[in-house]
């Protein structure tokens, strides 16, 4: 009986990822694709797709073919993977013909077991010629939406997908996606020709995220607050135009913030370069197109901010889903204004799409989203078709309920403007209006002389806009799109004028609502948090020293959990979620020495920490001190001492036990030893029979030395 065949995947996950359990849904996914059968597998971002077909790539023969669609995806996973300890390789444009033979013949010797490839690679006749002579355990089919079209990120070359089942019909195929409506999971399975499929689909829910909605005022403002209270954090901010993410890029760096920008515009050179700096952590803030994201794995990017509003709930969900990949709390913010509306219905109309109607009913699907006064999680959650039966508490609105109040006045005034300017005016000119303003547009064209000119002087600009559109929103006011966004009465305005109708609006909310309180830290917090910092910058130098990606070394998740257990042993280390064998073995002693280093520090300050007593006296050891000298200097017996010492030994650390006792006393009392023997680490017998020549320090290291003591 083979390895494989002993082993379950569990052990698998162990061994490789150094996690005990597998997420909800994981060991399902793995066993049905051992078994051979093809499976659709929808899980959020983050939500751990890659280990559901790598480790049935690691325990079946052959290799694992995985289709990727960007190049710094498949870089990133493989460098994870080699990590890891796992044999994997990409084929790419990047690389030069002898350096892909090379890979070739490592993927026909047996030594590879997963080999990522993009879609145009798979389609060139030499690469399927050179597929016939592998053997295959399974074709993995990442970011598989991108095959329909009827999903958000399309891409023609998936198509040619259909081909696998084709030629390779008893390969079991994992087509693997994060967002994918009813209507493009069933294309996906159509287009790829998967043989009665399993189909999983996770829950969508990631609870670890925080939803917010601001309404888009002062940005730029808003967005500072908010960095205040994120200084060292990694996040994306992504915008609707190549120039706004120059323009607030340049601007952040202005404030000192290490920011930088990414658009399709660039040169492949440019964006290498940015992507490659924001995931090693050299930037902390990238400002992006929507063109960034697809091939980024960071787990450790904290926060999502959303300057202009996507088109659609499923790119908003992926976008989103790029914070907090590795568990921990991450936050996520959209700004929202009727621009941002309008500007989408006008590329939309303009480009007019076969499926124009279907664009135009998703971007009113993620409108309705913003404008909720309802918990967001279960409006986003329904979208995919999932219940969420309870309101998640980790919302803007669920955690400030919203208050209402009669704004019924309001909007009569309003809609008398809107009337005698005739329905020929756009918001902003109809705020003049009510506000009395006195700028060039109001008094050339005699706005000024109107009956409700000055009405709502009372209110702010931005009040004025906030109420318009709720207005809108409820139907009490219309925009007509096709005469330059003038407003007009809607569907409820004679109800309001003339029906006695009572309209419900809200106060604007406050962009100061980013400045979050909080909460006064314990002490136990912040010890941690004094020491993830001194790991994470340990983990910078070590992903520098490697060069790779700092997540890759260890995610923020697994750093927190260090911080909070403190192992100093190579076993308690070894229990930390995330580590395996491998890195145990990479990285485990420096680690380890940052946290004895921090553990001692808070020793010396007093402050009673488990372990702590064994390391200072180990730090004590390392200056060269003998037994006598460490007790004498901690106050301590010199029993007590070697009980440290004997410890700290048999727990990984340097601690040259028989370097302690001379040569002719060590073999003495190893005689002594031999005749009396210890039970129970009972010394009393073997000092006695060696009549008090040697003190018990000398006789307890001799016998750890031989075994006979703990």
């Amino acid at each position: 009986m083979n390895e494989t065949e002993i082993l379950q995947p569990v052990d698998f996950l162990k061994q490789y990822y150094g996690y005990d359990r597998f997420r909800p849904m994981q060991e399902t996914v793995v066993r049905t694709l051992l078994e051979g059968r093809d499976s659709l597998v929808l899980m959020p971002t983050g939500g751990g797709k890659s280990v559901c077909f790598q480790i049935p790539a690691l325990m079946k023969p052959g290799v694992c073919i995985v289709v990727s669609p960007l190049i710094a995806l498949m870089k990133d996973q493989v460098e994870a993977l080699l990590l890891n300890g796992i044999p994997a390789a990409f084929l790419n444009s990047t690389q030069g013909n002898r350096e892909q033979r090379e890979i070739e013949q490592d993927c026909q010797s047996g030594k590879l077991k997963l080999l990522y490839v993009s879609p145009e690679k798979m389609l060139s006749e030499s690469f399927f010629v050179f597929l016939k002579t592998l053997q295959i355990s399974l074709f993995a089919v990442d970011e598989a939406h991108c095959i329909s079209s009827w999903g958000h990120d399309f891409r023609p070359e998936y198509t040619q997908l259909a081909m696998l089942k084709t030629h390779f019909p008893h390969v079991p195929v994992a087509a693997l996606t994060a967002t994918a409506d009813k209507l493009t999971r069933q294309d996906i399975i159509n287009q790829l020709h998967l043989n009665d499929p399993a189909v999983f689909v996770a829950s969508f829910n990631r609870p670890n995220l925080s939803l917010k909605v601001l309404p888009g005022l002062k940005r730029i403002q808003q967005i500072e607050r908010f960095l205040a209270l994120q200084p060292d954090n990694s996040g994306i901010i992504y915008c609707q135009s190549r120039k706004s993410t120059e323009s607030l890029a340049a601007k952040l760096q202005e404030k000192g913030y290490r920011a930088g920008y990414y658009h399709a515009g660039m040169s492949a050179e440019s964006r290498s370069q940015a992507q490659e700096e924001f995931v090693r952590d050299d930037i902390r803030i990238i400002c992006a197109t929507i063109a960034f994201g697809m091939g980024i794995d960071k787990s450790n990017v904290r926060w999502v901010i959303h300057y202009n509003m996507p088109k659609n709930l499923e790119s908003f969900y992926q976008e989103i889903g790029r914070a907090g990949r590795d568990g921990s709390a991450a936050d996520t913010v959209l700004f929202y204004s009727f621009a941002d509306v309008a500007s989408w219905k006008d590329m939309l109309s303009e480009n007019a799409p076969a499926n124009l109607g279907l664009q135009m009913a998703k971007l009113e699907r993620i409108q309705h989203y913003a404008e909720a006064h309802s918990c967001r999680r279960q409006i986003l959650l329904s979208y995919f078709s999932e219940e969420l039966t309870e309101p998640c508490g980790n919302c803007d609105v669920c955690q400030s309920p919203r208050v209402m109040f009669d704004g019924t006045v309001l909007a009569q005034k309003a809609l008398s403007a809107i009337i005698r300017l005739k329905e020929q005016v756009p918001v902003n000119t109809l705020i003049d209006v009510l506000r009395g303003s006195r700028n060039q547009t109001v008094m050339q064209n005699n706005y000024h002389l109107i009956k409700t000119y000055g009405a709502g002087s009372d209110l702010k600009f931005d009040e004025w806009r906030s109420y318009i559109q709720q207005l809108i929103n409820i139907g009490v006011i219309e925009i007509a799109y096709d005469d330059h966004y003038a407003l007009r009465r809607g569907i409820l305005a004679d109800a309001v004028l003339f029906q006695d109708r009572k309209i419900q609006l809200i106060k604007p909310e406050d962009a100061a609502q980013l400045k979050a309180e909080q909460k006064p830290k314990t002490k136990t917090e912040v010890v941690r948090d004094d020491l993830f910092e001194r790991l994470r910058v340990l983990r910078k130098q070590l992903a520098d020293e490697q060069n790779v990606p700092p997540y890759v070394v260890f995610t923020d998740s697994t750093l927190e959990e260090m911080a909070r257990l403190r192992p100093t042993t190579p076993e308690a280390f070894r229990n930390v979620s995330g580590v395996g064998d491998r890195k145990l073995h990479l990285f485990g002693k420096r680690f380890m020495e940052v946290i004895a280093g921090f553990l001692t520090g808070q020793a010396r300050e007093g402050t009673q920490l488990k372990g702590a007593t064994h390391l200072l006296t180990y730090e004590l050891y390392q200056r060269g001190m003998t037994v006598d000298e460490m007790a004498e200097e901690r106050k301590l017996s010199s029993s007590t001492i070697a009980m440290h010492l004997i410890y700290l030994s048999g727990n990984g650390y340097d601690v040259d036990l028989a370097a302690l006792v001379d040569t002719a006393e060590r073999l003495d009392i190893e005689r002594a030893i031999a005749r009396v023997g210890v039970e129970n680490n009972a010394l009393k017998p073997v000092y006695d029979a060696l009549q008090g020549r040697y003190d018990y320090t000398k006789i307890r290291i001799v016998a750890a030395l031989l075994g006979r003591i703990l």
